[in-house]
């Protein structure tokens, strides 16, 4: 597949010989989940339940309507649904056609999915309809009228019939279709859909998952978290994203076996009736969304006794934080640490408290490798805050079609370079310390300070821009914008008023903006962004930089 960057084969070799890889594709594992446990309940929404074999019908029947469309294998189709049970329906219709599904998140605008739609050369979108409260209609009518390859676009929740040049997803379930096969694969080693990486320059990457390498992450999360056919995962956060898709997610859930309950929002006075009603055992949050249910838990009366794991990632929970999860929910916390190129860490679930509490986990696979290095890419002592760089079966080679940013991303001999800042303790398990890459982690919501720069120097009234993350008390990081004005200085809100025009997702305009003359510079010239940070920190806890 041009673009894609695979394993060298000695390395994918070696990682079939282990048994890592096994030449299951995701369509042909709905199949046998399906014959093997039918009429069991796989989906919950809302009032809607689907079985095992009632998703395996859907995605044959959609695969065909697909295929009717004209879509075939490789071509990419644009995806981006809530948290509905026509999610699972959409992505596995495609991986059984071969399609790639681009997962988008219900927070992108207008200049992401023109992105990736056109450096994908997308096909078809797929867009939620009317119920959502945002006007992705008229989004995709501006896409559909700018990107010349996107010939469909098809939306999911309404009735058949859709009006407006659309396709209401319905209209491609009108015939049944029995076990419907794609005449050119996919098989394991193939390309399965794109995520979206949280890099630090620009729009998102996409990031190439294969069948083989996603499956294998999937068996091992599953296993580690104790998954089996009597599990039932809350699915809070959305459910395009990597942590709550395949951390043992939603996926990893269907693939043990289990049951998989939709929560259309992740507050706790929707998610803890549904703990109660569905008797939940395992769901995942980001650290600010776990501040949130514990203090919730104190006056919300509920019973929330069904719940085992509560899974933390997406950033670094606090020690104090995490120390209040097992008292207060009653449940045993599972942090975790990982990210859509590849390696995820976990803490196990028989850990001491000692290490559940103040480490990220160690990897899901004895074939990670891991170093920990500084700026001169040579190994730090044990212990000894580094650059984390990985490689394993189930960690990229590369990012898709991009390669100059690969050349800065990957070592020569295939390490990806993080970005993260860790510490490795005597055990092996990691200690997150921070962020190496320009890049602010707003509630597990990675922004790249460089894009949105680039967006703000696009206005007429500014001369310079640097974008820094400044401490939260609630989501770890938000955005600060220092800007210098050419001439008279706009106020702040004409700043996030112009962003939001131009289509920028909400979560990357800045939280504050600050008018400065000047940026404080290093030693040799460039902009300070450590003294920028330091000045808003002391500005927002109302003193002075040190």
């Amino acid at each position: 597949m041009p673009g894609f960057i695979p394993w060298p084969e000695p390395w994918a070799e070696r990682y079939r010989r282990a048994g890592h890889w096994r030449g299951d594709t995701f369509g042909g594992l709905l199949r046998a989940l399906a014959g093997r446990f039918g009429g069991r309940t796989a989906l919950v929404d809302g009032e809607r339940r689907w079985s095992y074999r009632d998703l395996d019908q859907k995605a044959d029947r959609l695969a065909a309507g697909f295929a009717r469309l004209g879509l075939g294998p490789r071509d990419a189709v644009v995806v981006q649904l809530p948290n509905t049970a026509e999610f699972f329906a959409v992505i596995f219709a495609l991986f059984r056609l071969g399609a790639l599904p681009v997962f988008a998140l219900p927070a992108h605008r207008s200049l992401e999915i023109r992105y990736f739609c056109e450096f994908t050369r997308a096909k078809a979108y797929v867009i939620p309809g009317a119920a959502t409260g945002f006007d992705y209609r008229g989004l995709a009518s501006g896409i559909r009228d700018t990107v010349s390859s996107v010939e469909h676009v098809i939306v999911a929740g309404e009735s058949p019939g859709a009006s407006g040049g659309v396709i209401a997803l319905d209209d491609l379930l009108d015939e049944p279709h029995d076990q419907f096969v794609s005449s050119a694969g996919p098989t394991g080693g193939d390309v399965a859909f794109f995520q979206l990486s949280g890099g630090s320059t620009g729009v998102p990457k996409l990031i190439p998952r294969t069948h083989d390498d996603y499956i294998l992450s999937l068996r091992g999360s599953v296993e580690i978290c104790g998954l089996d056919d009597t599990s039932v995962y809350l699915a809070v956060l959305p459910v395009a994203h990597n942590f709550p898709l395949s951390s043992p997610g939603t996926l990893g859930t269907l693939l043990a076996g289990g049951t998989v309950v939709l929560a259309p929002r992740p507050s706790p006075d929707e998610a803890f009736p549904l703990i109660e009603r569905e008797r939940v055992t395992i769901t995942a949050v980001v650290p600010p969304l776990a501040l949130v249910w514990l203090e919730a838990a104190a006056t919300l009366r509920h019973d929330l006794s069904s719940l085992r794991v509560l899974q933390v990632g997406g950033a670094k929970f606090g020690p104090e934080a995490a120390a209040r999860v097992k008292p207060t929910l009653g449940c045993q916390l599972q942090q975790v640490f990982g990210m859509a190129e590849g390696l995820v860490n976990y803490t196990r679930l028989d850990d001491p408290d000692d290490i559940v509490i103040h480490t990220q986990g160690r990897p899901i696979s004895p074939d990670d490798e891991i170093l920990v290095v500084d700026d001169d890419d040579r190994e730090v002592p044990a212990g000894a805050v580094g650059h984390l760089l990985t490689r394993g079966p189930y960690t990229i080679r590369g990012y898709y079609d991009s390669p100059e940013h690969n050349a800065r991303a990957f070592t020569p001999d295939g390490f990806y370079r993080t970005g993260d800042l860790v510490r490795l303790t005597p055990l092996g398990y990691l200690v997150v310390e921070g962020r190496a890459k320009d890049q602010i982690n707003r509630g597990g919501d990675k922004v790249a300070a460089e894009e949105v720069e680039n967006h703000i120097l696009a206005h007429p009234a500014v001369r310079d821009v640097a974008v820094v993350a400044m401490p939260d008390a609630f989501l770890g990081e938000r955005t600060c914008a220092f800007v210098i004005a050419r001439g008279a200085a706009p106020k702040g809100v004409e700043i996030t008023r112009f962003l939001r025009d131009r289509g920028l997702a909400a979560y990357k305009i800045p939280d504050r903006v600050e008018f400065v003359d000047a940026f404080p510079e290093t030693g040799v010239g460039k902009v300070s962004k450590k003294t920028l940070r330091a000045a808003i920190a002391a500005k927002s806890r109302g003193g002075a930089p040190s």
